[in-house]
């Protein structure tokens, strides 16, 4: 945004992914341009329609995240007209209603989002309203970290450090949106449509215990901030709080991005390090989406379009219903099924199994996730997938290849984690947990699991499909382009 606004009689505020009062790039500039500043939201149709099931913890989550952000305009004299149909047609319907000379959002940067802006910004425009959009979500935009020569960047690392050598203090200071609430205005908003008006249902949301909305974020931050210093030590162990669990927060924008950097800023530890350097691998992600949109649907590097994936359907149940006779991996996918969360060190031992030890296409995989996962973000998403299956943007070669039972015995090495979720597991022996059918038969009885009845035996030999899975990628780098 300029530095000296344009000054409007009334403004519209279009809330998104960004469900806070505080903080909020788009939010600021509508207050401080605008004499009469409106909000809205809107459950879009377009996405609402796609999602397989009626009982979603997304939308659930959203629908009190909204619920609480109203509360909160209400609160400060302003109000929030939430809205049910398809955004790029009711946003430019209300503006009209309203009368306001433009509206203000953040800028979304996947794909369907941005076409989606575009034909709002032409509908807006036809009627003589300025659009304006704001960065919010990320620190810098796409455009904004580049090579050398001006090109968009490849590789994590270079990014990183050219990302890192941008940042100063003014980069993550928050915007004071709290200066200007004088200016909200309300709009006779009518209340707020229900869950089951929206058609969807309530989930176990509250059961598995996801604070929602603007407190949530808050709790959860407060939560981290006395663990941050131990990310590094932590973070790779499942069945200890070595996370923030921010992910469903930052993904819908009830806490800002600012926040967390100048967190990460704030302390000088190790762990503090590392996990600033996890916020930059999520907008290296963006980045790489905004650039080559084409990863949304195929491989980063061509050559890996030609991969010859086996794709057994068999293969790919027993791997989404956890019963692939390796713990670790069957015990991460009854998390994912369970509660919407898996634990981030699981989606790349989960994923690495699935294409390189089960050889499914990493795109199966992918989808797998955006259905399933409460904090699913399409940049973040496919660009672990691409990671996990080494199709994506990585120096690391393709015969990267996770093992299942080591990854098992170095981060959950008493198997607690396991044993959380198959409990048919619990009386297993430490030594025999992380590779059950090594039992002998006296130990079967002694647990009371019998591998092959009581859990199944390996779906495949590890040692085996680690070279398939090297014939595989070998033949498709060789292939002509």
């Amino acid at each position: 945004m300029a530095q000296n606004e344009a000054l409007y009689a009334k403004t519209l505020v279009w809330f998104r992914r960004d469900l806070r009062t505080h903080d909020h790039a788009a939010f600021y500039h509508a207050l401080k341009s605008g004499y009469a500043v409106y909000c809205a939201f809107v459950f879009d149709t377009e996405i609402l329609e796609q999602l397989p099931r009626r009982a979603d913890r997304r939308v659930e989550f959203i629908w009190h995240s909204v619920r609480e952000l109203a509360r909160a305009l209400r609160q400060y004299g302003g109000d929030l007209q939430v809205l049910h149909g398809r955004a790029r047609d009711e946003i430019p319907k209300l503006a009209a209603r309203l009368g306001v000379q433009a509206v203000y959002a953040n800028r979304d940067y996947e794909p369907l989002a941005r076409e989606r802006d575009a034909e709002v910004a032409g509908a807006l425009a036809e009627c003589g309203v300025t659009f304006q959009t704001c960065k919010d979500q990320v620190i810098f935009e796409g455009g904004e970290v580049l090579t050398q020569s001006g090109k968009p960047f490849s590789v994590f690392t270079p990014y990183k450090n050219a990302w890192l050598s941008k940042l100063d203090d003014p980069c993550f200071q928050p915007y004071p949106t709290e200066n200007y609430f004088n200016r909200l205005a309300q709009s006779d908003a009518p209340a707020m449509p229900s869950l089951p008006a929206l058609g969807f249902e309530t989930t176990d949301l509250k059961e598995l215990k996801f604070d929602t909305g603007m407190e949530g974020a808050s709790k959860l931050l407060r939560s981290f901030e006395l663990r941050v210093d131990d990310y590094a030590a932590t973070r790779d162990f499942p069945e200890l709080a070595g996370t923030s669990r921010l992910s469903l927060h930052l993904r819908f924008g009830t806490v800002s991005i600012r926040k967390l950097v100048a967190l990460a800023r704030a302390r000088s530890s190790r762990g503090a390090e590392v996990w600033l350097s996890e916020l930059i691998w999520r907008e290296f992600y963006f980045a790489i989406l905004l650039h080559h949109p084409r990863v949304a649907k195929s491989a980063f590097r061509p050559e890996y379009n030609a991969l010859e994936f086996e794709n057994r359907e068999d293969c790919f149940a027993a791997w989404r219903e956890g019963r692939t006779g390796y713990p670790l991996v069957d015990a991460a996918m009854h998390q994912i099924n369970q509660t919407g969360y898996m634990h981030n060190r699981l989606r790349m031992v989960t994923a690495s199994f699935l294409v390189k030890d089960l050889g499914i296409d990493w795109r199966w995989g992918e989808e797998y996730f955006a259905a399933n996962l409460n904090d699913f973000d399409l940049a973040a998403n496919n660009g672990g997938w691409q990671w996990a299956s080494s199709t994506g943007c990585d120096a690391q070669p393709y015969f990267r290849i996770f093992n299942p039972v080591t990854q098992s015995e170095r981060f959950d090495p008493e198997g607690r984690f396991i044993r959380s979720f198959l409990p048919q597991l619990a009386g297993v022996p430490n030594r025999f947990i992380h590779a059950p059918w090594k039992m002998g038969p006296d130990d079967e009885q002694k647990t009371g699991c019998v591998v092959g009845r009581d859990y199944p035996a390996p779906i495949v030999d590890h040692a085996l499909a680690r070279i398939k899975t090297l014939e595989r990628y070998g033949k498709a780098k060789r292939r002509p382009a």
